[in-house]
């Protein structure tokens, strides 16, 4: 797995085991009986179809405030190009020369300044030529990215090459997250996602709504959260990697984005305990995963984002994208199959709310 390594499992609580089981169920099922890739049990038909080409493993695609019909496709190795109509039209930034690439490595995540159609500032997450992860912003000017505009917001030393998280979204307020993963190997063998004290395995958001270098940890117990996102209500969706049998979806409600949550790594993974020497600290709320699912269906969850009432989501190794109605605490329905897509890597949306995902392989792919 080129980019996402070993994503999956975290946590979740024993008085639940009943109702994830039977999500777990409700999934298997659906694949077993061979419910249609392109149409949701009960729903209206959705497929997943190809929209751009010829991209080098793309891990990212967004659109800009104010330019509904232009998307952004993140490339690894340290470019972003600019899509219109189905069709590459230029590149938008290089910065191959400051990006370490390969593997878990390289230029994972860009966002753009919910003001960008005023102040043109745009914030990108890759790991520098030493493989430490880096959340730089950028000033465009012309409607490209200026790579002397450069200014680091924030550095987190990492002592493995994988799990690095690099996601950057806005929420509705205006502030800027980003996700960091427990900081690689494999068992988070120095207990990182727990330790407060420590950047890693944990959500950061800005102190402010114009980032500096001062951030605030909003969540801890993380082991590698890919991608998140925040629906229109700004309720904030994680999907986070696990290890050897659990992949999960997390669900922390806009009204408590300022409270401080634990998601349980590497003491839980999914809804069993992982090792029960690890630390568990005492801060911040527990809080479970809306849905697990076993590695009997896929190996590395790709989070999404909310549609029209939908969760979508999918896995990494199978290619599955399921989605579920969503609810007042996360989710309100079964989870079934919507699509498929190889070597899936990220999702992303327009400006008109359209969503869209991307393949490792170089291809992105319309929801229609």
């Amino acid at each position: 797995m080129a980019v996402l390594g070993q994503y999956g499992r975290t946590v979740c609580g024993c008085a639940f085991r009943k109702v994830w089981r039977w999500v777990v169920t409700t999934v298997v099922a659906a694949l077993v009986l061979g419910v249609p890739s392109g149409r949701a049990s009960g729903s209206h038909a959705a497929a997943f179809v190809p929209y751009a080409s010829g991209f080098s493993s793309p891990v990212c695609v967004t659109s800009a405030p104010g330019d509904p019909t232009t998307l952004y496709v993140v490339e690894q190795a340290g470019t972003i190009k600019t899509v219109k109509g189905g069709q590459v039209t230029g590149t938008f930034l290089d910065i191959r020369s400051i990006v370490k690439s390969g593997g878990e490595l390289g230029l994972l995540s860009m966002a753009f300044s919910p003001r960008y159609a005023t102040n043109h500032l745009f914030y990108v997450s890759y790991d520098d030529l030493d493989g430490n992860s880096r959340i730089a912003q950028y000033r465009s000017a012309n409607g490209v990215g200026l790579p002397s505009s450069a200014k680091i917001v924030l550095t987190v030393h990492q002592p493995y090459s994988n799990h690095k998280g690099g996601q950057l979204q806005f929420d509705k307020r205006g502030y800027l997250y980003v996700g960091f993963g427990d900081g690689g190997s494999e068992d988070d063998p120095n207990q990182t996602a727990q330790n407060p004290s420590l950047r890693l395995g944990k959500l950061l958001r800005s102190a402010t709504t114009v980032p500096s270098q001062r951030w605030k940890m909003v969540a801890l117990g993380l082991r590698n959260p890919w991608r998140f996102s925040f629906d229109s209500s700004n309720d904030l969706w994680i999907g986070d990697v696990g290890q050897d049998h659990w992949e999960e979806v997390d669900f922390r409600p806009a009204a408590d984005l300022d409270k401080l949550a634990n998601y349980g790594w590497s003491r839980y993974e999914g809804d069993v305990v992982f090792d029960a020497s690890h630390q568990y600290t005492n801060i911040g709320q527990k809080v479970f995963p809306v849905l697990v699912y076993p590695h009997t269906v896929g190996c590395a969850i790709i989070g999404g984002y909310v549609v029209a009432g939908f969760y979508y989501y999918g896995d990494y190794c199978e290619g599955t994208i399921w989605r579920f109605r969503t609810g007042p605490h996360g989710r309100a329905g079964g989870s079934h199959p919507v699509g498929q897509v190889p070597s899936l890597s990220s999702f992303g949306i327009d400006g008109a709310g359209h969503l869209f995902a991307l393949s490792l392989n170089g291809t992105l792919y319309a929801l229609r």
